[in-house]
């Protein structure tokens, strides 16, 4: 078992979904992977539910009706997370807008840094938001 889960909201990502699961399992650490799925239309969930039979202890899947957003897809993750234990939680999205290789610094400075919550963000210099 990890201690440490990647919550991966997904919409129309079939595209992108492999390549993202493939790349965070590759990572030296270990983390398991869930997929919270809006009821894609392309068929991500589909796409997950067979990358789970080469992932079955590793990667799983929150399959949702219908479209209830990002916001909410972060919420359901972090509730699944928590029901099941694990000690860090990390989000990004799909479509390798985050690169994976940045979940080891995450991780790393929580883990030994001490650090009660670590941020990445694609945007250093002059956002606002």
């Amino acid at each position: 078992m990890s201690d440490a889960i990647v919550i991966l909201p997904t919409y129309n990502e079939v595209d992108n979904i492999e390549n993202m699961v493939d790349a965070i399992f590759s990572l030296e650490k270990k983390f398991h992977i869930l997929v919270v799925d809006d009821n894609s239309p392309d068929g991500t969930h589909k796409k997950v539910n067979f990358l789970q039979i080469t992932h079955r202890d590793n990667l799983f899947l929150l399959k949702r009706e219908q479209k209830q957003g990002l916001g909410k897809a972060y919420l359901d993750g972090f509730s699944w997370a928590l029901e099941n234990k694990y000690e860090y939680v990390f989000e990004m999205d799909a479509d390798f807008s985050h690169n994976p290789k940045d979940l080891i610094r995450l991780y790393n400075t929580c883990k030994n840094g001490g650090a009660d919550l670590a941020i990445g963000s694609r945007y250093v210099k002059g956002i606002n938001v």
